[in-house]
């Protein structure tokens, strides 16, 4: 079902084109307003984050939904991030073929903060992986062996790549906002952002210039729907 937009004045286009690229690229909700206004689109920024904040987790969701089932080896991982000027951490989960499943901001990485993501990525995908990789974090054993026993556990900091790569799109989004205001506005904003983001970043380096354009199409197309630009089946 698409979002609603009664009661906004500009057309759907603006509406997830402005989402688009804020979400897509390290943009400020000012680069965005300029970029639209060499379009002739008049736009405030104040307009863009209100916009991103109603809209982006629609947006993400819808694209999720229409994501194929995870593969059954899932990496995870966590990194720092500055909050009000304060320490917080990002979990990730990634399955092997680079798909974002599932984040989550915490206070803490400690066991009791390992087990909450567990729980959480299990809930958010109805599904229970074959492997689990992480790195040699204590608290991943410790949560592993209380909520998933029956799965595989491979502790290495070698094999872990994929998630830690992962990070490198979310430096950049938080570098264009200059740190996150709160644990809240953090975990919507880059829970939007993970779920729109990667959609648009098909792996590259293993098509040709012919297949990656074929299979962004597919993309846009998905987007359309997924935003209510147009009700046009997307091509297989």
């Amino acid at each position: 079902m698409s979002p609603s937009y009664k009661g906004h004045r500009y057309p759907v286009e603006v509406i997830s084109h402005c989402v688009w690229l804020y979400f897509r690229f390290p943009l400020s909700f000012r680069e965005v307003e300029e970029l639209m206004l060499e379009r002739g689109v008049i736009v405030s920024y104040e307009t863009v984050r209100r916009w991103c904040l109603k809209f982006g987790q629609q947006y993400a969701s819808g694209l999720r939904r229409r994501q194929p089932r995870p593969c059954d080896t899932w990496h995870l991982d966590e990194v720092f991030i500055r909050i009000n000027g304060e320490q917080k951490y990002l979990w990730r989960a990634v399955d092997q073929d680079g798909m974002v499943l599932d984040i989550l901001v915490q206070s803490r990485r400690d066991t009791a903060a390992a087990r909450r993501f567990f729980r959480a990525l299990l809930t958010k995908t109805g599904e229970v992986p074959r492997v689990v990789v992480t790195d040699k974090l204590r608290s991943y054993g410790a949560a592993h062996r209380e909520v998933t026993p029956s799965v595989e556990h491979r502790s290495h900091e070698g094999l872990n790549n994929r998630a830690e790569n992962s990070h490198q799109p979310t430096r950049q989004r938080e570098r264009a906002m200059k740190g996150f205001r709160s644990v809240g506005a953090a975990q919507r904003s880059l829970s939007a952002f993970s779920g729109i983001s990667p959609h648009f970043r098909p792996r590259r380096h293993l098509m040709t210039g012919t297949q990656h354009r074929a299979e962004m199409t597919v993309r846009f197309a998905i987007w359309e729907q997924v935003t209510g630009v147009t009700g046009r089946p997307a091509a297989a």
